[in-house]
């Protein structure tokens, strides 16, 4: 009876093993991969791990979500290379509106949306006297090949290490994983009048600010 007993404990845990466990994984693996494809289609492959989700990790997110440009400020100077190479600061603009958008990456999904979106409505912003200026990581072979290839009218800034993003406290998404999607508008005096956050509605971003333009 002994012998009989210690069989059956030995046999009961590759039962449940091999019975459950692969549900289990295949449930989990299919998260990561939902996951991941939305994380391609607004900017950037990423891969994802389960400690990105701890509390830990969410709660040293959560306090720097917000922006150190704020409504009513002056944002820090800056001086960057434009799609021709050429430098271009953002004193240059001052005695007209300017919209300054942050976006991830040239070509990801999103930030393509959204670059033509501004292109599509860019003669509403002259309309409204008022300049743009899209601003991303990439460098300004980059910047040129894809206002190029989508016949976008105004200027790309190449912030290569982020820097600016940086000093106007631009927050990232997707726990700290994904350069954040943040526009700005400044008045003819350089004094931001609207700050608009929204990764994953890009073309939101020209609504808000032909709305805001249209009552300066």
């Amino acid at each position: 009876m002994a012998s009989l007993s210690t069989s059956v404990k030995l046999a009961l845990p590759n039962s449940l093993l091999y019975s459950q466990t692969p549900k289990n994984l295949l449930c989990h693996n299919l998260s990561i991969v939902s996951r991941s494809s939305r994380s391609n289609f607004y900017g950037l492959k990423l891969l994802h791990s389960p400690s990105l989700t701890t509390p830990s990790s969410f709660s040293s997110t959560k306090s720097s979500i917000f922006a150190k440009v704020e409504k009513g400020s002056v944002p820090p100077p800056f001086t960057l290379k434009d799609q021709d190479g050429k430098d271009v600061s953002l004193s240059k603009f001052k005695g007209k509106p300017v919209v300054v958008y942050f976006y991830p990456a040239d070509e990801s999904p999103g930030c393509t949306k959204q670059a033509c979106s501004f292109r599509d409505s860019y003669e509403k912003f002259k309309k409204a006297g008022a300049e743009v200026v899209g601003i991303s990581g990439d460098d300004p072979e980059s910047h040129k090949a894809f206002a190029k290839k989508y016949r976008l009218p105004y200027t790309l800034l190449s912030d290569e290490g982020d820097k600016v993003r940086k000093e106007w406290g631009v927050p990232a998404d997707l726990f700290g994983t994904l350069p954040g999607r943040q526009t700005y508008v400044l008045d003819k005096n350089g004094v931001v009048q609207l700050v608009y956050n929204n990764q994953f509605q890009p073309e939101k971003h020209i609504d808000e600010t032909l709305k805001l333009l249209q009552s300066l």
